[in-house]
């Protein structure tokens, strides 16, 4: 299913429903005043991540990108967003610390690419979104011979070259998303496991370590957050549902 229009929306007030998931959009580029107030939610420590950087572009990102997590979990979790902890696990998966009052078996997870952030959440369930811009990558099928799984190359090899880098794009996406919902990072090697790929079919994994009876039990939804963009959704479980798409409007 494509989710390709995300309609401007508050931030929410209380948690989705068991087997649904929310997903926001967020342009990264608010106005530099806005930016400001954004950066006053964040902790010392995030606040210092953030002078780190090198590049004014790449510290507005983070800011903004943190500051608007902050925004949705606090108003899933009807918690101040400034007051918010977060953690992170083994692998560098984030989580709202359980000292969140009503924090328990809320999920959430997040990406980005150049100025678009998207936060996926629920509750139940781990679960794992990535983005892409979409850009000319020339050596597609290079990159693939060493990260995509011999199913998945052979695919893209059909692949028109106009065509070939959404088709990449649909691939890597799939499979970041599900990387990041078991939280395994980069300790799971990417040709472990096949997803479709081409433009006309369906989001869906073909099999997890050669198992296809595991992957038909893993629910994976095709993105489409903005124009020029591709994403994808994992779940674990049979029936996940997307309760909405909304866009997260900072420059008020």
């Amino acid at each position: 299913m494509v989710f390709d229009e995300f309609q401007a929306a508050p931030a929410p007030r209380s948690r989705p429903d068991f087997k649904m998931v929310d997903l926001w959009a967020v342009d990264l580029r608010p106005p530099t005043d806005r930016v400001e107030e954004l950066r006053r939610l964040l902790t010392r420590d995030e606040a210092e991540r953030a002078g780190r950087f090198k590049f004014d572009r790449h510290r507005r990102r983070f800011i903004v990108r943190r500051a608007a997590l902050r925004i949705l979990a606090g108003g899933y979790l009807c918690r101040d967003p400034a007051a918010l902890r977060f953690g992170e696990g083994e692998k560098g998966k984030p989580f709202v610390t359980e000292s969140a009052e009503g924090a328990g078996g809320f999920h959430f997870n997040l990406s980005d690419s150049r100025d678009l952030a998207v936060y996926a959440f629920t509750r139940g369930a781990e679960l794992g979104v990535d983005v892409e811009i979409l850009r000319p990558i020339p050596d597609a099928q290079q990159i693939a011979e060493h990260f995509f799984s011999v199913e998945e190359r052979e695919v893209l090899r059909t692949v028109r070259e106009e065509r070939k880098s959404d088709a990449f794009f649909n691939c890597w996406t799939r499979k970041e998303a599900y990387i990041k919902a078991i939280g395994e990072g980069l300790s799971e090697p990417l040709d472990r496991f096949s997803v479709t790929l081409l433009p006309e079919e369906p989001a869906r994994f073909l099999h997890l370590g050669g198992d296809r009876r595991r992957a038909a039990s893993w629910t994976l939804h095709h993105l489409v957050p903005e124009a020029g963009s591709v994403g994808a959704l994992a779940l674990e479980g049979e029936g996940w549902q997307i309760a909405g798409c909304h866009r997260l409007l900072l420059d008020d």
